[in-house]
């Protein structure tokens, strides 16, 4: 009787270890990669994307999917790539070999660009929730997906806008030399010279700099009506700071990086109200203001922090990338991409639908400004 009494407990511990084994052999790993600087002075905006992977992530393993049969934990690997694009193409590869499954990212396109070849030469979708830049696209890699409007459109908009609302004549182009922040600054003069507008002067930066003066003392004395700079909101916050202490009050234009809630902190007493005018590659129309508003109080709630930009779009990116699974049936790459690519994925940012390079198609830009340290929409447009 003693021997039967100690050999019952370990039948039920074999049996419960075998169902485990079963239940483990039914459930299906699926590696979702998402890659951002979670270092460096844009960490906040890296931050922002991989907050909204994981809330997409939580959420579909809530749902409970299957795929050929099998339950799906859909598992997400981040990784740090600082902004620079050597570390970019080292963390590329490490996904590569970790063989995940997509990836969303990276958020800028100076390190999207070259890891987008690693992940073309793996056969892995990627799909960048804000790289912005035309030549992300344009390389002829079948993998390669954005869910925002590109640099062309975005320069494009904000040109006419500098032209035809604010009336801008003379024009001073400041870029930090990114393949961001020069791509979107010649989009813009292209787009500016077109309507008229002359260009009084063409400035250099770079991302890391944070003293302004010998550039903005040579373009006060250009007396430019507006000031263009293709840069980010690191930049941009000490520039407006610096623009009040030499006395310039011309209106800021810039694109979506500088367009961000944490604007305000960075400029300090440097943010005049409607003195910044930026556009961000995306926005929501009327018909998706209530799905966009749940996602913002979801997030509020689980970080305790507004969020910065981006979020929405990498929650979004994500969802696509499980919705053409589902549809394919399959998380195999090979199989699911030619799906991703013909998607149309109702979205909390809007339908999303890809033309043949890989850009969204109709892809919306919000012209914003800033008021009481508070973004203030002006126009959404595509």
């Amino acid at each position: 009787m003693q021997m039967k009494a100690q050999l019952l407990p370990f039948t039920a511990a074999v049996a419960l270890a075998g169902t485990m084994t079963m239940a483990r052999a039914q459930e299906q790993i699926v590696k979702i990669g998402e890659v951002g600087p979670l270092t460096g002075p844009v960490a906040h905006m890296g931050k922002d994307n991989e907050n909204g992977a994981r809330m997409a992530i939580d959420e579909l393993n809530a749902k409970g999917i299957t795929l050929a049969g099998k339950k799906v934990k859909f598992v997400l690997q981040s990784e740090d790539d600082g902004s620079d694009p050597k570390l970019a193409t080292a963390v590329a590869q490490k996904l590569v070999d970790a063989k995940v499954q997509a990836v969303i990212g990276h958020l800028q396109s100076g390190t999207s660009i070259p890891a987008s070849k690693i992940y073309y030469d793996a056969g892995i979708p990627q799909i960048s929730p804000s790289a912005t830049s035309r030549k992300y696209t344009q390389q002829g890699f079948n993998t390669t997906f954005r869910v925002v409007a590109n640099d062309g459109q975005l320069g494009n908009t904000l040109g006419r806008y500098a032209a035809n609302t604010l009336h801008a004549k003379n024009v001073a182009v400041i870029d930090d030399r990114t393949a961001y922040g020069q791509g979107l600054a010649d989009e813009f003069t292209k787009s500016a010279k077109a309507a008229g507008i002359n260009i009084v002067t063409a400035q250099y930066t770079s991302d890391k700099a944070t003293d302004f003066n010998a550039i903005l003392t040579t373009v006060k004395s250009k007396k430019p009506d507006l000031i263009f700079f293709g840069g980010i909101d690191a930049s941009a916050g000490p520039m407006l700071h610096q623009m009040k202490l030499l006395g310039i009050k011309t209106k800021l234009m810039g694109g979506d990086a500088i367009c961000t809630n944490q604007l305000p902190q960075l400029a300090s007493d440097g943010l005049i109200d409607n003195m910044v005018v930026c556009a961000e590659a995306g926005g929501v129309e009327k018909s998706a203001e209530k799905k966009l508003g749940a996602f913002e109080a979801a997030y509020k709630t689980r970080y305790n922090s507004e969020i910065k930009q981006y979020a929405p779009y990498t929650y979004d990116a994500v969802m696509t990338i499980a919705d053409a699974m589902q549809k394919a049936n399959s998380a195999d790459p090979k199989k699911y991409l030619p799906v991703l690519a013909k998607i149309t994925h109702h979205g909390i940012t809007g339908d999303i639908a890809f033309d043949a390079h890989g850009d969204i198609k109709n892809g919306a830009i919000t012209i914003y400004t800033f008021r009481s340290g508070q973004r203030v929409v002006l126009n959404v447009t595509k």
